[in-house]
């Protein structure tokens, strides 16, 4: 659905996008009890789902000494699949799905969309970190419940990719390689059929409608994004296939090497220095390999749980306040994003408005619960049926994609009411409600957005073909 005028392989950039706490650092927020917003016949329950030369750890020395901890079973045989109980990243930690799809969670990540969506612009609504998409390996989890307090330091990702590369053979890191070649094109692939959606959602809001649709359509909206996110479920589908056979053919050493750095969080790790030659490879071609190496510890460090958890702002992810929370940390190492950034902006939003625009935001909260709740039913569906990958070859493919399509759907279903209801609030702005909004982006000393983003790449805007099939 679009033309590319620049051709750039996707940059999975170790981009951090800090989910922790959307608390407000002033007064909470709170939603407000009013009657769901007249959608017309738009306004519709979600339909339900129809039926070689070794290396690392092979030479039987784990890494430098860590802190002590439990060792793992030195039998030869790979782990089973965690149930939470076990292992580093188990139950019982600080964040988790419940609290990621709480009430206030939800309010404040909805308020700072629609802040982003009605300040921002097209440029804007592309950003995205690339860790959004085939994210049914635990590494959110890991980073937002990591001990260390490390998760979301820039170091964090290399550290634990290290670790792991240090113990994997020399065919296994090919294995790692070989699945970044293959996926790239994939990967850039969706990236840019984001742009269709982008643009449907931005014409909306500024009244670029076709003369005979003057409004979305919800049922186009949700068709469109259950074929990307069967993508995203290619995607992950064969990520959790090379990293399940890694898992599966690891010796007694790797397995008691990789117990050895579940013990512990990001505090008992070593400093084991770069694994693979950068020199050897693309830069987009390293940082998939350190991707996958960290999302192979994450997936054997965690649980069903871990998978299937994510951020608040997770989905619906086409509005823009991605570049509004991350984008100050791009070439900036060290920095640390606010996790009162999303709470506070949030307020301030809904404190500009009236009573009615206010509803317009909040009600979307319980709009959006039901296709919210069925969204951890399906990744956790999902994140089952792939962790089965580590110790079985063959699992029931068909089964993952048509989740996969499911998630889509309400994830489609979830971007259309709020791009309507933002589009709704935009247009009942006064002249001074705008001001005061444009002061509040300027507050965040957000610097001018070019182009696009391909993910975290800036690349030059695409052509994208016409979207009036996204209108009733």
């Amino acid at each position: 659905m679009f033309k590319k005028v620049f051709f750039t392989l996707v940059v999975l950039s170790l981009t951090i996008s800090a989910c922790g706490s959307n608390q407000s650092s002033g007064t909470s927020l709170s939603i407000e009890n009013k009657s769901a917003v007249d959608l017309g016949d738009e306004q519709l329950q979600v339909p339900p789902l129809q039926e070689d030369e070794q290396r690392g750890q092979d030479n039987g020395n784990p890494p430098p000494p860590q802190e002590d901890g439990q060792q793992g079973q030195n039998n030869g045989n790979p782990p089973a699949p965690q149930d939470g109980s076990q292992q580093g990243q188990g139950s019982g930690s600080g964040y988790n799905v419940e609290q990621a799809i709480s009430d206030h969670a939800q309010l404040t990540t909805i308020a700072f969309d629609a802040l982003a969506f009605l300040t921002g612009d097209q440029c804007t609504d592309t950003f995205l970190p690339p860790s959004k998409i085939a994210d049914f390996f635990g590494f959110q989890y890991l980073r937002d419940n990591d001990s260390g307090q490390l998760g979301h330091n820039t170091s964090f990702l290399p550290l634990a990719a290290n670790n792991v590369l240090y113990i994997l053979t020399d065919e296994q890191i090919g294995q790692l390689i070989s699945l970044a070649e293959e996926q790239t094109p994939l990967i850039e692939e969706y990236g840019y059929q984001r742009f269709t959606l982008m643009d449907a959602f931005r014409r909306q809001l500024e009244g670029q409608t076709p003369s005979d649709s003057a409004n979305l359509s919800a049922e186009a909206v949700m068709d469109y994004s259950a074929t990307l996110f069967r993508l995203d479920g290619e995607i992950s589908l064969r990520r959790a296939q090379v990293l399940g056979e890694i898992v599966r053919t690891m010796t007694p050493n790797q397995i008691e090497a990789m117990q050895q750095l579940t013990a512990t969080g990001s505090e008992g790790w070593s400093d084991v220095g770069d694994q693979v030659d950068k020199q050897s490879m693309s830069h987009e071609m390293h940082v998939a390999v350190m991707t996958y190496a960290s999302q192979l510890f994450s997936w054997y460090a965690g649980s069903i749980e871990a998978d299937t958890y994510f951020c608040p702002e997770r989905h619906g992810t086409y509005f823009g306040s991605f570049y509004l929370k991350d984008i100050p940390a791009m070439g900036n190492p060290g920095y640390s994003i606010s996790t009162s950034l999303t709470g506070d902006a949030g307020e301030s939003l809904l404190n500009l408005l009236d009573e009615i625009q206010r509803a317009l935001i909040t009600d979307l909260v319980n709009l959006q619960s039901e296709s919210l709740r069925e969204i951890v039913t399906t990744r956790e569906q999902i994140a089952t049926e792939l962790r089965q990958l580590m110790t079985q070859e063959n699992i029931d493919t068909a089964l993952v994609l048509q989740l996969s399509e499911r998630y889509g759907e309400l994830d489609g279903y979830i971007s259309y009411l709020y791009a309507t209801n933002f589009a709704e609030v935009y247009k009942s702005l006064t002249p001074a409600q705008q001001a005061e909004l444009d002061t509040l982006r300027t507050s965040l000393e957000i610097t001018t957005c070019s182009g696009a983003y391909l993910y975290s790449d800036n690349i030059p805007m695409p052509i994208v073909d016409n979207t009036n099939f996204m209108f009733k």
